[in-house]
């Protein structure tokens, strides 16, 4: 049995007849940047996460930068953040002339540790940017906590949480801006590449307007210095009709996970995803934690299991940042994370059969040589 890490083409296959007409509509229109195709999912989606408004941008690394940049992020400011992440989101900060600062995170839920925050915090520090990982939120309210004593922002990299929940509130929905990649892998994903951002503040929803349109209202009438960062038509346009079934998407998710659950208890040498009692996980990765990744790993891929690693290198160990001085053991248990963690397949089309032989694999492995 072959089973991929993720399977489009079995999405693509449940709704082939609903994406052919979305796309046909947005061909016969020929609104292909921006426009009523956008308008309309940024509609829903904004009414989806319980927020104001949504802005389609091009990606969600534009949706991170475009918004720390009209939030006024710049030269000379802090933002924390987390090492266990991919880099898009220390790229946004670092787009914006700032500088990110990371903490280490829970080893449970994998998410920033609030209680890491404080120590963190310099008079140069103006945002907090949590990142909700593998589909569950952040502990939000101890994060809010810090950050309205400090006066600092809070923007939620959402990008793996479409349709989490944090006590009965929407990923995107708590901070001042939610920011979301629509990837084609995540739980709504496009056919390529978008993103968007999701605000209650109609004042930054229409700052992130302008910006992502070369700064104009109207045409050739430019308000600030902005950037190419639309939606296309065509993705808005998908997006809109995938949004209808994310819910259903998500449940089936969480039952795949509760069905590994269930046959991966007794391998003790496995440590299961912990799902905060406040939250609501959505399961974009089911990640299991082992001191025998690697191993494990190659042993389920000669059984043609295909799985993933997120993240190998934390973010203050890639060359990339090296520039930050930081140094292995800065935050031991991200590292310890990015030795353990495996990423084992998740899709909603995934089935009962397919779980138990990559579970019974896995069961395997520990029982004795293999």
């Amino acid at each position: 049995m072959h089973i991929p890490f993720v399977d489009l083409r079995a999405q693509y296959q449940t709704i082939k007849s609903e994406i052919d007409i979305a796309m046909q509509e947005v061909l016969d229109a020929c609104a292909f940047a921006g426009g009523p195709f956008v308008e309309a999912f940024e509609a829903d989606f904004a009414r989806f996460c319980g927020s104001g408004f949504a802005v389609g941008v091009s990606n969600g690394t534009e949706a991170l930068w475009l918004a720390l940049h009209a939030l006024g992020i710049g030269p000379g400011d802090e933002v924390i953040t987390v090492p266990n992440t991919f880099i898009a989101t220390a790229e946004a900060i670092s787009f914006c002339g700032a500088k990110p600062v990371f903490v280490d995170i829970d080893e449970k839920t994998y998410a920033m540790d609030p209680a890491l925050l404080v120590p963190a915090i310099t008079p140069r520090t103006k945002a907090v940017i949590p990142v909700h990982l593998f589909g569950q939120m952040a502990d939000m309210d101890p994060i809010f906590e810090v950050s309205e004593k400090h006066g600092l922002l809070v923007i939620e990299d959402a990008s793996q949480a479409q349709g989490a929940e944090y006590k009965g509130k929407r990923a995107g929905s708590l901070g001042i801006a939610g920011c979301f990649s629509f990837y084609p892998s995540k739980n709504l994903g496009a056919f390529g590449e978008a993103g968007a951002v999701v605000t209650s503040d109609g004042e930054l929803a229409a700052k992130l307007r302008l910006l992502r349109d070369h700064g104009q209202a109207t045409r050739y009438q430019h308000r600030v210095i902005g950037w190419n960062g639309r939606m296309d038509g065509l993705q808005g346009a998908i997006l809109k009709v995938k949004l209808k079934h994310l819910s259903a998407w998500n449940e089936s998710r969480l039952r795949n996970a509760l069905l590994y659950d269930s046959l991966l208890e007794g391998v003790n040498e496995i440590v299961a995803p912990a799902t905060n009692k406040d939250t609501r996980h959505v399961f974009h990765i089911y990640a299991v934690r082992t001191s025998k990744r690697d191993a494990l790993l190659k042993y389920l891929q000669q059984n043609s299991v295909s799985c993933g690693i997120h993240y190998p290198v934390p973010i203050h160990l890639q060359q990339a940042y090296a520039f930050l001085g930081l140094e292995r053991e800065a935050f031991p248990v991200a590292e310890r994370c990015a030795e353990e963690l495996l990423s084992l397949p998740m899709f909603p089309e995934l089935t009962e059969p397919q779980i138990r032989f990559a579970a019974g694999l896995i069961g395997d492995f520990f029982a004795g040589p293999v």
